[in-house]
Formats: C-alpha cells, sequence, structure tokens
C-alpha cells in the first residue's frame, strides 16, 4: 500500500494484480491489470468490444448505442490521460476505461429512454444519478439495452424490440425484464451492466446467463432517473461476471442523493470471520424440473462443505405468501402508477401481457393496498423470527429454466414459476446477491441467490464470493473483505495492540462490527507493552509512563459508533479501553491495561510490539 492509498484501494489493486493471469477474460479487475501493466489500452479495449458486438448478429441485445465514433473519440481520451498521469488515473477513477452498458428505463442524457415501447420514448436532459457516478469514476458508456417492456416480466420476450435470447443456448429464454443487460455481459460486449429489480430483475437474468447479479439495500444506488415499475420497491442492480467486479462497481455506484425520496443511508453490517449460519427452505419448488432440483441439491452439496458453514432448514411458507402479494395483491397499481395517462392513452402501444397484467389494478382499491400492507407486516416478521438465528438465507435462484417458445404459449404461469424465491425480497426490504451454481446436467447454467436484511451488502459480497469460489470460481473474498463501503453513519477510531490486530484471534470481533483498518502506525515513545499471564487468546496490556517508555506498534480501526458499546462490554478484565496518544500527537480511543493487571506480566517492550513479541517465540 502506497502512501496515498485508503486499504480499500489497495485491496482492489491487489485484486487487479491476481487477476492479470486471466486478462483475457472481459473482466473488470484483468481488463485494469492489464491497463495498468501496458498490456492494452482503453482505445484497444473498446475497439475489441466493438468488433466483438458487430460480429455476434445479436442486435436484439441493444435498443440503442452511442455512436462508434463518439465511443473510440472517448477512449482515445483515455488513452491520453493514462499517457500523461499514469497510476494516479486509476485513484482518482477506479472504473478508468472499463465500458458498461445501462437498461434502457435508466436515463442517459441525450438519448432517449424508452422503456421498451418506442412510443414512451423521449429524450433525456440529464442522465440518472448512478450513470453520473459511473462516468466520474471513468467508466465509457457503450448504449443502452433491451428489457421486458416496463420492467415487467422476468422472461426478456416481452419487448417489441425482439425477444433477447439467452448468451448461452438462444433458444431459451434470457431472464427479464433486465434481459439485454444481462446478455450485453455474458456475451463480453461490456464487462459490467446496470440493470433494475423489482420482483428478480436483477437475478434470474444473472443465473440464465452465468453471471453475478449485485441486488443491494433498497436506497443503496440512487434511483434519480430511472422510469418506476413500482417506486416503492425498484432498486437498481449491477451485472458482472464475478462478485469483485460487482462490488467494485458498488462502491461508485452507491451513494446517498438528497434528491431521490427513497434513497437512504443503511447501517451496514459487518462481514463474518467465523463461518455462516445459512438458512435454506425446508421443502424447494422447481415445478416437476428435476434437473434443476438436482444441480440446486449438487451446489448445496458443494457449500455445505465449506469449512465453517452450517446449514439450517427453516419453513418457506412467510416467503412464498411474501411472493404472492406481488402480482396477486395492491402492488401492481404501483406499475400502473408509474405509466400514467400513457396506459389510457396509447393502450395499443402497449405489449399484450404487460397491458394485461397492468390492468389487474383496476381489481384493487385502497382498502385492500392497506390490508395488504398488514398482511406483509405480519409475513415479515414471521421471516424475521425463522431467520434470528442465521447470517443469510440461501435459495435457488429460480425454479426452471424454459424455452422462449415455452413462454410464448403460457407467458404468465411461465414468468409466476420463475419469481418464487424473487419475489418476496424487495417486498421484505432485503438485499441479495445471486451468484452461478453448478452447471444443470443438460448443459444450462443454474444459480443461487444469498439473501440478508437491509444494510448486509458487504456481508453478502464477501460471502458470495466465498460460495462462487466454492463453486468454481476465483478466489476474491479477501479483497472484498478489506473494501467495505465508506461509512455513512457516525463512527470512532480505536487503537488495538495485540489480540485484535488484522491476523489475530480477535480480529474477528473488529470484523462482524463493521470495522475496517485505517492505519499501521506506533504510539507516542511514552508506553510500555506487556504479555499478561494467563489470558485465552494470549493478550499484551498496553501502559503509559512517564519516563523510560518507547512507540508501540499498533493499527488504528474505525467502527460505526453504534457498535462501540457492545465492542467495549466484551472486553474482558484487566484490559479496557482509554485514550492513546499517536506517534503524531494525536489521540484516539483505544486498549490499556489496569495497574493490576501488569503484576506478574512479562515486559517485551523492547520488542516493539504485539507481533514481534510472537515472532520471537517461534
Amino acid at each position: 500500500m502506497n502512501a496515498t492509498q485508503t486499504p480499500q484501494q489497495a485491496a482492489f489493486q491487489a485484486a487487479d494484480i491476481h487477476a492479470s493471469a486471466g486478462a483475457d477474460s472481459p473482466t473488470i479487475a484483468a481488463t485494469l491489470a492489464a491497463y495498468r501493466e501496458g498490456r492494452s489500452t482503453p482505445g484497444k479495449t473498446v475497439a475489441d468490444l466493438l468488433a466483438r458486438i458487430d460480429g455476434a448478429g445479436r442486435n436484439e441485445v441493444w435498443i440503442s448505442r452511442v455512436p462508434p465514433k463518439q465511443l473510440k473519440q472517448q477512449a482515445a481520451a483515455l488513452d491520453l490521460m493514462l499517457q500523461i498521469k499514469g497510476e494516479a488515473v486509476f485513484e482518482a477513477m477506479p472504473l478508468f476505461g472499463i465500458p458498461f452498458a445501462v437498461k434502457d428505463n435508466i436515463d442517459v442524457a441525450d438519448m432517449s429512454t424508452t422503456g421498451a415501447c418506442p412510443e414512451f420514448g423521449r429524450l433525456a436532459s440529464e442522465s440518472a444519478t448512478v450513470v453520473q457516478r459511473l462516468q466520474a469514476a471513468g467508466a465509457l458508456l457503450v448504449g443502452k439495452t433491451n428489457l421486458d417492456q416496463f420492467a415487467t416480466g422476468l422472461v426478456g420476450v416481452r419487448s417489441p424490440y425482439g425477444a433477447v435470447r439467452n448468451a448461452l443456448k438462444p433458444q431459451y429464454v434470457s431472464g427479464g425484464s433486465s434481459s439485454g443487460s444481462a446478455v450485453a455481459v455474458a456475451l463480453g460486449q461490456v464487462m459490467f451492466s446496470l440493470g433494475t429489480d423489482t420482483a428478480g430483475s436483477g437475478r434470474v437474468p444473472a443465473a440464465f446467463n452465468h453471471l453475478v447479479g449485485l441486488k443491494p439495500t433498497k436506497g443503496l444506488i440512487s434511483a434519480r432517473g430511472l422510469v418506476p415499475a413500482c417506486r416503492t420497491l425498484d432498486c437498481i442492480s449491477i451485472f458482472a461476471h464475478d462478485v469483485a467486479d460487482a462490488w467494485r462497481v458498488l462502491h461508485s455506484a452507491a451513494g446517498y442523493d438528497a434528491e431521490d425520496g427513497y434513497s437512504r443511508r443503511p447501517a451496514m453490517l459487518g462481514v463474518k470471520r467465523r463461518g455462516y449460519r445459512i438458512a435454506i427452505p425446508d421443502v424447494c419448488e422447481f415445478y416437476g424440473d428435476t434437473v434443476a432440483q438436482e444441480a440446486w441439491e449438487r451446489s448445496l452439496a458443494q457449500i455445505a462443505a465449506l469449512p465453517g458453514v452450517t446449514l439450517a432448514r427453516i419453513p418457506f411458507a412467510p416467503f412464498s405468501d411474501a411472493a404472492q402479494l406481488l402480482y396477486q395483491g395492491p402492488w401492481v397499481a404501483e406499475r400502473r402508477a408509474a405509466l400514467g395517462d400513457f396506459f389510457l392513452e396509447n393502450p395499443q402501444a402497449i405489449d399484450p401481457v404487460v397491458h394485461q397484467i397492468t390492468a389487474q389494478s383496476d381489481n384493487y382499491d385502497a382498502v385492500d393496498a392497506f390490508n395488504a400492507q398488514y398482511r406483509l407486516a405480519d409475513l415479515r416478521r414471521e421471516a424475521e423470527d425463522l431467520l434470528e438465528g442465521s447470517d443469510l438465507m440461501l435459495v435457488p435462484t429460480t425454479t426452471t429454466f424454459p424455452t422462449i417458445a415455452e413462454v410464448q404459449a403460457d407467458p404468465v404461469v411461465r414468468n409466476s414459476q420463475l419469481g418464487y424465491y424473487t419475489n418476496f425480497v424487495n417486498l421484505m426490504d432485503m438485499a441479495a446477491l445471486a451468484i452461478p451454481g453448478v452447471w444443470r446436467r443438460d448443459g444450462l447454467p443454474a444459480g443461487v441467490t444469498l439473501i440478508g436484511p437491509a444494510g448486509s451488502d458487504h456481508l453478502l459480497a464477501e460471502a458470495g464470493a466465498r460460495l462462487q469460489q466454492q463453486l468454481g470460481g476465483a478466489a476474491q473474498a479477501d479483497a472484498i473483505a478489506a473494501a467495505p463501503l465508506p461509512f455513512n453513519e457516525s463512527t470512532i477510531k480505536v487503537c488495538v495492540v495485540g489480540a485484535h490486530l488484522a491476523g489475530q484471534p480477535l480480529n474477528w470481533q473488529l470484523l462482524e462490527a463493521g470495522a475496517r483498518r485505517v492505519a499501521v502506525t506506533r504510539t507516542a515513545a511514552q508506553y510500555r507493552l506487556y504479555a499478561l499471564a494467563g489470558t485465552t487468546p494470549p493478550k499484551p496490556g498496553l501502559a503509559r509512563t512517564e519516563g523510560d517508555g518507547a512507540a508501540i506498534a499498533v493499527e488504528v480501526w474505525e467502527m460505526p459508533l453504534r457498535q462501540f458499546g457492545g465492542f467495549v462490554a466484551a472486553i474482558p478484565a484487566p484490559l479496557g479501553i482509554g485514550t492513546v496518544e499517536l506517534a503524531d500527537g494525536s489521540s484516539v480511543k483505544g486498549f490499556i491495561c489496569e495497574p493490576a493487571g501488569i503484576a506478574g506480566a512479562t515486559d517485551i517492550t523492547h520488542h516493539g510490539g504485539w507481533v514481534h513479541y510472537l515472532d520471537s517465540l517461534n
């Protein structure tokens, strides 16, 4: 880590270097590594991707594209910037030269936003907040992708621009509604993309195209500039090839937006370092697809073999009951509200299935809406009780994998089947991460989804990366664990000197409290360090002295203030928290030792720090 890097930036750069061996894969990490090492440039990347798009014969993926000439000019400007500024560009622009796409219900300045309905289309005067943030981070927009019209569907076939065929098996559905966004990534036409997720639209396409689909906590990414489907539920989602890439994008995409009424600063959970307690459905539904069921069971067996993982079966009824509320309850009225007068004035422009679904809003009134909210509140409480002893929940991402012909023959029922494991998540204000599972025996991809409460995004990413590696992906969890999102709440800095240092046996207490290391430094030269007697695990005691003290190696960690009381309460005597002066003259809260604890302890000050003392014992 150089002097200007944060630990999070260092973690991402380490991941880039690790990815250099796989630079032929169109991932963000591999591409940034190639830029750093002089093996590629944004100009070359754009040229390669444009050639791939032109040669794919998959025009249904895109609704509109940035003109190739304009895109090449933007890439050339980045090439010049790289020549002039060198390594500094990656610090300022963490997505430097990374091509991406957005679903065409997200605004991009000077491009039409259609929602897959040409008659609805309008020229956007301003880009959505999330697009602005990604472009400021150096990402290159390639274009806007096809979708189930007005983001209504999980199949990817409800569009006048054509059914988006699966990236791997074109006769099968690609999943919706973010069909084009997923397929663009799966075909290597971009390195990440934005979708949206209301009922599973950021997860089902990930499963069907062997991708990662990150559905963040609602409000973590601003929805300003998004044509809503159900505004109370909508989330902008991310597609990528692996969890590390998706997490890197979220770092740039996330941020509070005061102009978005649903934007918020969710309190984030820490990562787990003592294994995962994972809840799974007691009985799984696959609608007769025995191949899908077998793939789930094989994925589950591999996950269960991961050290530290404990699986617990729980009743799934509260979750499936909540899922039914989305399309068999008054939330369909939100879809009608999103279309406004267009629904009445242009019925011929709306896909017949989309029109049929949206028209159901006429069957509900305000009383129905309140009663459904009460029912959802009860189901949410049941779900919370069921999950109380678990860190996360794991489900199959989808139930079955229909062909395009099968969906067209029975569009509503097939679509409903695909949402069995996804529809409840947004209604219950949860976050989710879809990852590739083991392949089905028939050669089709399958996926699993980790689900957690609002604010569990970092926990989901770290756990998801470990599960993805267990299921055949690359190692990436440590880089994610070291790169939490920026704090969006009050924090406190804590100086640690012994068993809580990185790599030491009690460091998990900091990580699970959502803390992150912000400095490796030394105390002022006024302290002595002692190896305490009879402590498990072994611990040192730090004591201030007025005479013959020394500077002691320490780490400074920052944690949410809401976690500080619980952290302090777990500290056993004779240790406690006081004020520690650092080498630069600043003071922070930190571990100190009561005088009584030093009696009988071994003075190890001359070692300069706890880790050096431990090394001397070997």
